[in-house]
């Protein structure tokens, strides 16, 4: 069968980006759910009489064990959703793109179901369900950036525009609180999610390949609706036949494309990727970084409440506030990677004209990407640090800056390391 054209892979892309923006990274919406299941009395057994210094009630409970419940939560949660990258990104790799979805699909469901049959007498199942919830959508993130590679040199802003989408997400659970507030119960709000299932299911058989989507992308590569057409044998030998072209094409890099005659292509082992000291660097620079993004999602409920002083009105608009910046994440992320696209194919025209290494120059589009992301990440810490409520609006823009060009730079800068 010819390659497939546009409409197909214009339609993956599209619902693909759906999917990361509806499902996948609802988890940091947290601070927007706390609020609901506050108000439903979850934990609520943990708070106590806050005693004045006469001995007398205030008429205000001390819900500090609560909070410290509920970030407990969002910890393990957290947790899961950066431990588990390494096993389910094996399970993509070893059992493929489907597999890996239908696993997604499972775990997604499962939890939303259970969050929305849990009740104030059963909400420790939340840690169960959280990290459940985060581990179907670390997955369906990770099978949808493939999707970059049907797109050849716009690979790094589709990279970024789906984290973007990913960090975006969390807005879902804004929508919630919003529904909830008008009579929605939490529960119909779940159910929802669980027969989306459906459309996840579809997608995973229409539009997203059995196996993974290869890079460089073959001519006459098929996928989805018609991957049954013609031989898998077929495909092989097309794919084979037209390798050698492919390698002169500008999304290579030209040490890659034309090796010396007799001169085998360098190539690295998994193992040589992980020790290196380019790879523990990046691993520390990012372990820092996140690690302060998911303090301040985890304890941004409590901070809000200490700062208004228990108003509920004010922490709820402060939070609505939060949660509407996060949607613009999947605005932010795609000038990264539209950014690093720019200066690789800069690079690497420069590179091919003084017969320089364009790993270095590809390397080398990444470092305004990171240094810009570290700097935003600054600003953000500094802000976040100072304990005056109308500040916080300053923070939570930064945050969802710094955070939508931290994930998009990260995944776009792994795939070119």
């Amino acid at each position: 069968m010819p390659g497939q054209g546009l409409p197909l892979r214009v339609a993956t892309l599209l619902t693909g980006l759906l999917e990361c923006l509806g499902f996948a990274g609802v988890l940091f919406g947290w601070a927007s759910l706390v609020f609901v299941f506050k108000t439903e009395h979850y934990f609520e057994e943990l708070c106590e009489p806050n005693a004045g210094w006469m001995g007398n009630a205030t008429g205000q409970d001390d819900c500090k064990a609560q909070d410290e419940r509920f970030s407990l939560i969002f910890t393990l949660a957290s947790f899961m959703n950066n431990f588990m990258t390494f096993p389910t990104g094996y399970i993509f790799d070893r059992f493929k793109t489907t597999v890996a979805r239908l696993i997604a699909i499972f775990f997604y469901t499962s939890a939303t179901l259970m969050i929305a049959f849990i009740s104030a007498d059963s909400a420790a199942l939340l840690f169960l369900a959280m990290p459940m919830l985060t581990v179907g959508g670390i997955l369906f993130l990770i099978t949808n950036l493939q999707v970059g590679n049907l797109f050849g040199k716009h690979r790094s802003t589709i990279i970024t525009l789906y984290n973007g989408a990913f960090d975006s997400s969390s807005v879902v659970f804004l929508i919630i609180k919003l529904l909830y507030e008008q009579g929605i119960s939490l529960r119909a709000s779940f159910i929802f999610l669980s027969v989306c299932s459906a459309w996840h299911v579809g997608r995973t058989f229409l539009l997203m390949p059995r196996g993974h989507t290869p890079y460089p992308l073959p001519p006459n590569y098929s996928y989805g609706l018609c991957s049954g057409n013609g031989t898998r044998g077929e495909k092989k030998k097309t794919a084979e036949a037209e390798k050698l072209d492919l390698q002169s094409k500008e999304f290579q890099s030209p040490k890659e494309e034309i090796p010396e005659p007799g001169q085998q292509p360098e190539t690295r082992s998994f193992r040589s990727h992980v020790l290196s000291q380019r790879f523990a660097w990046h691993l520390v620079w990012l372990s820092v970084i996140q690690l302060w993004h998911y303090l301040f999602i985890g304890t941004l409920n409590s901070l809000l409440t200490n700062l208004a002083v228990g108003d509920r009105a004010l922490v709820s608009s402060y939070t609505n506030a939060f949660a509407i910046t996060q949607f613009f994440g999947v605005l932010c992320a795609p000038w990264n990677g539209l950014l690093m696209d720019r200066l690789k194919q800069k690079y690497q025209k420069e590179a091919q004209k003084t017969g320089s290494s364009a790993l270095a120059a590809a390397l080398l589009s990444t470092v305004p990407s990171l240094a810009l992301t570290s700097l935003l990440c600054l600003g953000f810490a500094l802000c976040a640090s100072v304990r005056v409520l109308p500040l916080q609006y300053v923070t939570f823009i930064l945050q969802v800056i710094s955070r939508s060009f931290l994930y998009g730079g990260n995944a776009a800068f792994l795939t070119l390391a």
